[in-house]
């Protein structure tokens, strides 16, 4: 099941790339691929719903063969409560962003073969457990991004392309050398056997020093201030669908890694350097809230709001601490459950804009107004989209915001307070926004502009409903969170009670 989640697209890519030559033979295989990667998403979620007998360490799916003997690699895949969300997540966007590049005209061909290539990459990251495949897959993802933004972006493509990557292979390095010490140490690459390996060796370097260079490496990927500045540039430069899929997928590979590997691994650790951890997400969520407001063009706008709710990630991740040799869960599953709401907020948002700017062609705030009375339906849902941003009660943003704020503040209360703020002051730019795109006197030069096309429909309809359903019946996510969090809850219960 799993080999067939990361290989499907591979496959695809490769017969896109070979065989196929008309863009309307191409586009038809790319919904067809991610057509079955959402349905092989879709199986492997709800077997965590219904709750079927798990194996040990609560992994469902587990694929494990010899790959490489003397150095005791292995082809090892699995999911649990924390990745298969992940899962899901990649497969619902990566169904959005092949509509979303229905437009692709110029070199069809490769823009699908990369873009497919993207999604294996991605699933791989989520699903393997052996530190060298993941490794491969962090890395392959660098590829077609690369590729995706210097040929089909716009503006300074080349250069927030190679921005990009420059700032992803640095991280990458840190946790190279982090991943060959681990090894060195304790002679294993399993992500699930490392935690109970690290625990009573000898490491070649201080836990804190192997702890920060794996951090940083996610850091770098999340992004959180001060390694945050390549995003805008990638973002605002970038192509709708590979914005869709940076914001919603890519950035929470960080995420998954600090909470994965980083937590997994060093529990003591992380919580001896908590505090740092919610001092550097306030400064993110503030930092990235206040920028925001003095931008002008809209996908920058989003971008620099992406940076403030990926500080939400690490301040509830800065939770594991706990009070009184008390660790709560909620501010980690809000954590992860931050992670797969602004994925689908986000990407929905970056959708909407592409979807205005094909048809104004302008992304300008200053110069936009009006646009509800001829795109209602992308109004209406950018509106929506808007609301779950800033944490509307019945959205998905609702939700993991307050188990952030609920499992942070009996932590650190005063940062907690801070963070909240952020929420103010992402309100204020939010509606300030809606009201200078979308309302306001019409503008002559787009009476002629149409709504959304039958292909937006679908990648609209499809995360607007992800962000209504999370939001009104959260615990089909919470819940799943939950089991794939426990035994890291229990690791951080033993570290705050040795």
């Amino acid at each position: 099941m799993l080999s067939a989640v990361v290989f499907v697209p591979l496959l695809g890519a490769l017969v896109t790339a070979t065989l196929l030559r008309e863009a309307r033979h191409i586009r038809i295989m790319a919904v067809a691929v991610v057509a079955v990667e959402l349905i092989l998403a879709a199986i492997i979620f709800s077997a965590f719903i219904q709750n079927d007998a798990t194996t040990a360490g609560g992994m469902k799916f587990v694929e494990i063969r010899e790959w490489i003997y003397p150095l005791n690699i292995n082809y090892h895949l699995g999911v649990d409560g924390l990745s298969a969300p992940m899962v899901l997540l990649t497969a619902i966007l990566g169904l959005c962003a092949v509509f979303a590049s229905f437009n692709i005209e110029v070199r069809t061909r490769e823009y699908f073969t990369w873009l497919l290539v993207l999604q294996g990459a991605v699933m791989g990251v989520f699903v393997s457990l052996d530190f060298v495949l993941f490794f491969i897959f962090w890395e392959l993802e660098l590829l077609p991004m690369y590729f995706l933004i210097s040929i089909w972006g716009s503006g300074r493509k080349e250069y927030s392309a190679m921005k990009f990557l420059i700032f992803t292979l640095l991280g990458s390095a840190f946790m190279l050398v982090g991943m060959l010490v681990l090894f060195l140490s304790v002679g294993s690459f399993s992500i699930v056997d490392l935690p109970e390996l690290v625990g009573g060796a000898k490491l070649a370097l201080p836990a804190t020093a192997i702890f920060a260079l794996l951090i940083t490496a996610f850091a770098v990927k999340l992004p959180v201030w001060p390694v945050h500045s390549w995003l805008p540039d990638a973002h605002t430069d970038a192509p709708t669908a590979v914005s869709v899929m940076l914001a919603g997928v890519l950035l929470k590979m960080g995420g998954y890694g600090i909470i994965r590997i980083a937590i997994g691994i060093f529990p003591e650790v992380t919580r001896d350097y908590s505090w740092l951890l919610a001092v550097i997400a306030v400064i993110s969520v503030l930092y990235g809230a206040v920028v925001t407001i003095r931008q002008t063009d809209l996908k920058r706008l989003i971008a620099f709001s992406s940076i403030s709710h990926m500080g939400y990630v690490l301040l509830g991740v800065s939770s594991v601490a706990g009070v009184g040799g008390v660790v709560s869960p909620v501010g980690l599953t809000g954590a992860a459950m931050q992670l797969f709401s602004h994925g689908v907020i986000t990407g929905l948002l970056f959708l909407l804009v592409g979807v205005a700017y094909e048809r104004v062609h302008t992304r300008h705030i200053p110069d936009l107004g009006g646009l509800i009375s001829n795109m209602p339906i992308t109004g209406i849902a950018f509106i929506l989209a808007g609301l779950a941003s800033l944490g509307l009660p019945s959205t998905s943003g609702f939700i993991s915001e307050l188990l952030v704020f609920l499992g942070t503040f009996p932590v650190w209360s005063w940062l907690t307070a801070f963070g909240v703020f952020g929420i103010v002051i992402t309100s204020g730019y939010i509606l300030w926004t809606i009201q200078r795109v979308f309302f306001g006197p019409n503008k002559e030069r787009f009476s002629g502009i149409s709504d959304a096309s039958i292909s937006d429909y679908i990648p609209i309809a499809t995360l607007v409903v992800s962000i209504m359903i999370i939001g009104l019946y959260p615990s089909i996510l919470t819940d799943v969170f939950r089991d794939g969090l426990d035994p890291i809850i229990e690791s951080l219960k033993l570290a705050v009670n040795p």
